[in-house]
């Protein structure tokens, strides 16, 4: 008899698995996908283009974010072109601050200081400001720019806008007279200033040679081109000869850009020229007149070049009758080296053309209501 007992295999238990649990969803997600499904939702009942644009913006903004969060990247698609761009505008936007922005923000404050460029800092508080009144060269420098300014702008619209109009038409060699139109304003201001000072001289130039000896002008009274009040009204000729082949290419291409059929239909009712100038033309180029007029008005503001060529002779200074504003800044600035007060005087001038522009924008804004 066996006594021994039979063994009995217990069976081995496997390990209990544990049920497989389902990652959380994160709640920015979670989030951010309401947001996107409730301005979807604002899109399709948005009725304003306008706002219908923002929240479109908004979705693709919101989806990017999405797209980031689920594949784990650090930016965007958007984010990464973003970077790419502002790589690009950086190494000019860098030199813009450095070079322009920079300095604009400290003539501003420069113009409330005292300083001479070695001394330091003052306060001055308004004090340059009301040297300003008393000042005759700035009283006379803001005249004579006013003045420039009232006599080119209009001279030049007009002459560039006569020269459009007929060098757009058919005529023969119209190419070559639109480049000597046009040489002028591309030729080296020192040359053609210097061509001009021959034409114009007092005793030695042609435009007197035949005011002596064709209109018997007598010597003593013919005219002194580049002193005196005949000064401004040099100035005033030689930019309008110098600008108006610029100008009239601006014109050409707002003329080029009118419909020919305006034309014919207005000659079929028996529409002279000067109508369909007046009725067609004109109303046609309300915006290219603005253009031109606003930057005629702003460079006239700006005018230093052309003064110091024609009226500064030998030594290049400026007398009362000629001075203008950006020379009167560049001399208080760089000659007597009182630079709060030429940043005074820099306000002042920014000050104007700001005011003439604003006023520019807000009759034009008045036409096109």
């Amino acid at each position: 008899m066996n006594n021994n007992k039979e063994t009995v295999s217990k069976p081995v238990s496997k390990p209990e698995s544990k049920p497989v649990e389902k990652p959380v969803a994160n709640s920015k997600t979670e989030r951010l996908q309401a947001e996107l499904a409730e301005l979807i939702e604002k899109a399709h009942a948005e009725k304003d283009l306008r706002e219908k644009k923002k929240i479109i913006q908004q979705i693709s903004k919101t989806n990017g974010e999405l797209e980031r969060i689920k594949s784990g990247k650090l930016l965007t698609r958007q984010a990464k072109r973003d970077l790419v761009a502002y790589s690009f505008i950086a190494p000019n936007f860098i030199g813009f601050c450095v070079f322009t922005l920079i300095p604009i923000v400290f003539a501003f404050a420069l113009a409330f200081m005292n300083w001479d460029g070695s001394n330091p800092i003052t306060f001055e508080g308004i004090n340059n400001f009301k040297r300003l009144v008393g000042d005759t060269f700035f009283m006379a420098a803001m005249k004579n720019t006013i003045i420039y300014c009232i006599g080119t702008v209009p001279l030049t619209m007009v002459a560039s806008l006569a020269l459009a109009v007929i060098l757009n038409q058919k005529v023969i060699g119209r190419g070559i007279f639109r480049t000597l139109a046009f040489f002028p304003y591309v030729a080296s201001l020192v040359a053609i200033t210097s061509v001009w000072k021959l034409l114009f001289h007092p005793s030695k130039g042609p435009i007197n040679n035949i005011l002596f000896t064709y209109l018997n002008v007598a010597q003593d009274k013919l005219p002194q081109w580049f002193s005196g009040g005949l000064c401004i009204v040099s100035m005033i000729l030689f930019s309008v000869w110098k600008y108006m082949g610029y100008y009239m290419v601006i014109y050409l291409a707002g003329l080029q850009g009118i419909s020919g059929e305006l034309y014919e239909a207005a000659s079929l009712d028996g529409a002279g020229p000067w109508d369909r100038f007046k009725y067609i033309t004109w109303p046609q180029l309300s915006s290219t007149t603005f253009f031109v007029v606003v930057m005629l008005t702003i460079n006239c503001f700006k005018i230093y070049d052309i003064a110091v060529m024609l009226a500064g002779g030998g030594s290049g200074e400026l007398t009362t009758s000629a001075t203008v504003l950006v020379y009167y800044i560049y001399q208080k600035a760089f000659i007597d080296w009182d630079l709060g007060y030429s940043s005074a005087v820099a306000m002042v001038l920014f000050v104007m053309v700001l005011v003439v522009t604003l006023i520019q924008f807000r009759v034009q804004a008045d036409k096109e209501a």
